[in-house]
């Protein structure tokens, strides 16, 4: 099979207002960066928009541009899954649509790989333009937080605006796992991987598509994906709990043995409470992760295509197709 040099990977959820002028952004990158030798992927992820007729159109215009419609939404993470398994570039460029991600470095993070002699080349966020001040903090502690955390480095102040080798995809796609984080499965793969600094721009149109629910969904993948800490957290607290226990069964003695008997409902409630919610939190984080081993069991593809704008050359290996041989 002959690969094109790169394929561009877009996962797209209600970005009608955006993909006109990201298509001829993108296109017009890839062109300074490798001619005519290229193919640009967008994924819709069950957007209720125009978002799949606007694709459709624009695959009718453009032979590079391959549009794939889920047959439902899957989540940013599967949707861009479902891009990385059915592209076949030699190198892969990782990019939202919302075009906070300037498509335009795409030739310096290229250069950057070859003088590197890289796999992964990572975009680490400098400045974060039309964020809320609520967004960078909170984005700034899951980061710091999830590296204290997790077994595996993740790199600091990124997303997943990333330039990869054919080599470092196919360690990827060779994770099956449901519940995907798909920056922390890069930094675990290994191989040589370098940053690459930008500044982030405002979202091009429209309204963010990860609230405050997603983001701690996806705060919870990547915690549970990546590290046994909250498991270990139970042994630590029985220690800690089994300590405290000691001390208050001498303070109660010697308020005994000299007549002064420990009193007070209030403290006794407040104790009582305290150990119910950290055995609830223990008991949550148990169900978490039993719960992932009983999604995992099932065995399902991670994604379902349900029709296809342009030609498809890659095979679905993680997902379904229909169709294919």
């Amino acid at each position: 099979m002959q690969r094109p040099a790169l394929s561009i990977v877009i996962p797209c959820y209600n970005e009608a207002d955006c993909l006109a002028t990201l298509h001829a952004r993108v296109a017009a990158a890839a062109r300074a960066a490798v001619g005519e030798d290229f193919e640009i992927l967008l994924i819709n992820d069950g957007s209720r928009d125009d978002s799949w007729r606007i694709m459709q159109r624009l695959s009718e215009d453009d032979p590079h541009l391959v549009a794939i419609n889920l047959s439902r939404n899957h989540g940013h993470q599967l949707a861009l899954t479902a891009g990385l398994d059915l592209c076949i570039g030699e190198q892969v460029l990782i990019i939202d649509a919302d075009l906070q991600d300037p498509p335009e470095l795409l030739t310096d993070m290229r250069r950057t790989m070859a003088e590197q002699e890289a796999d992964v080349v990572y975009a680490v966020r400098r400045k974060r333009a039309g964020e809320t001040l609520f967004k960078r903090v909170t984005a700034a502690v899951f980061y710091r937080l999830l590296d204290r955390l997790t077994d595996t480095t993740i790199p600091l102040d990124t997303g997943d605006f990333r330039l990869m080798s054919r080599r470092a995809l196919d360690a990827l796609l060779s994770l099956p796992e449901q519940a995907r984080f798909i920056r922390g499965m890069v930094a675990w793969i290994g191989f040589r991987q370098v940053p690459f600094a930008y500044d982030r721009a405002e979202r091009h149109a429209g309204e963010t598509n990860y609230p405050i629910g997603k983001m701690v969904r996806l705060a919870l993948d990547a915690v549970t994906g990546f590290s046994t800490a909250p498991l270990r957290f139970a042994s630590h607290a029985s220690v800690m709990l089994a300590g405290a226990s000691l001390l208050l069964l001498f303070y109660i003695g010697w308020g005994y043995f000299r007549g002064s008997p420990v009193q007070g409902w209030t403290s006794t409630m407040l104790v009582v409470v305290v150990l119910s919610a950290i055995q609830m939190f223990v008991l949550g984080m148990i169900g978490e992760y039993l719960g992932r081993l009983y999604v995992e069991s099932k065995r399902r593809p991670l994604y379902l295509v349900a029709d296809v704008a342009g030609q498809v050359r890659g095979r679905a290996s993680l997902g379904f197709k229909a169709g294919q041989d």
